[in-house]
């Protein structure tokens, strides 16, 4: 076995190696930021490897700030290629704190964590509804002066990341989005701005307000399940804004949009303590589908 840290990072490589840990395990073992910054080759945060004697790709592990994922291939695991990972990502961390996220919660990802010092930290759900019953041509009554357009490339970033880190102020992940990170998501082929919608009080081209947005996603078949499932992606409002019902109105025209596309399901994250949005949602028909769990380890607080 060889573990080089940092070294035989082939991109083709790993991307193979998540498809076939996400096929044998029903869900994506790198977050889409993570293999993002794998695709792009951000200089930002680390790349692990182990490999066999023979050289073939065992496991991957990228960490970023004292935040890991891992995956090892699915014909190759439980003969210590996981535990070689973790021990590099331990070394890494030196005496820091580290969390790994374990998509799907998987059992052995309470195994190999665990007796390490690990404990269960942050819990995310995912949840899903059918697309069915949505109304497909929703009205919503707007506050005087307001307006929802679509995302507009290269004119609405500044406004919607502002927004954004406003919203989003408590969140360690998506309260940090950067300009290089929005525009990454706008290579992608599933971006469409028709999707992004955007809430303006006022005209955006003439000195309007943002003041809050829905930005839908669409994954293509075989990435969420067997047909194209849509997401609600980033759905926020500016605390300023809080009490207008904007949330309400954007959500109901980005599951219209989705609807609109010939979508039957549609996917959301939402983090399981946040109970006032857990319940929001289980009120608007979506049930709880699957868990990410991260497993965080401090050995300053023991």
């Amino acid at each position: 076995m060889t573990s080089p840290a940092q070294a035989g990072v082939d991109v083709p490589e790993v991307l193979a190696l998540l498809r076939a840990a996400a096929a044998a395990d029903g869900v994506r073992p790198l977050s889409e930021d993570a293999e993002l910054r794998l695709q792009h080759r951000s200089p930002d945060g680390s790349d692990l490897v182990v490999r066999a004697d023979d050289g073939v790709l065992a496991g991957y592990a990228r960490v970023d700030e004292g935040v890991a994922e891992l995956a090892v291939h699915p014909d190759l695991r439980r003969r210590g290629f996981g535990r070689a990972l973790l021990g590099q990502l331990l070394e890494l961390a030196g005496s820091g704190p580290l969390s790994i996220w374990a998509h799907g919660d998987l059992p052995g990802s309470a195994e190999l964590l665990a007796p390490s010092g690990f404990e269960r930290a942050r819990v995310l759900l995912q949840m899903r509804r059918d697309l069915a019953g949505v109304d497909a041509d929703p009205r919503p009554e707007l506050p005087a002066g307001v307006q929802v357009l679509p995302f507009v490339p290269g004119r609405d970033e500044e406004a919607w990341l502002r927004v954004n880190a406003r919203a989003f102020s408590w969140h360690p992940e998506q309260g940090r989005m950067t300009r290089a990170d929005l525009e990454l998501r706008e290579a992608e082929p599933w971006f469409d701005p028709a999707g992004f919608l955007m809430a303006w009080r006022g005209d955006p081209a003439d000195g309007g307000e943002l003041l809050g947005s829905h930005w839908t996603k669409v994954h293509p078949a075989g990435d969420a399940g067997p047909e194209p499932v849509g997401e609600i992606y980033v759905l926020g409002v500016d605390p300023a804004a809080q009490g207008m019902r904007l949330g309400r109105a954007l959500t109901d025209l980005g599951l219209a949009h989705l609807r609109g596309l010939g979508l039957g399901e549609v996917l959301l994250y939402v983090e399981e303590d946040n109970a006032a949005a857990v319940g929001l949602y289980e009120g608007r028909g979506f049930a709880r589908f699957a868990v990410d769990v991260s497993w965080h380890r401090d050995p300053a607080a023991r």
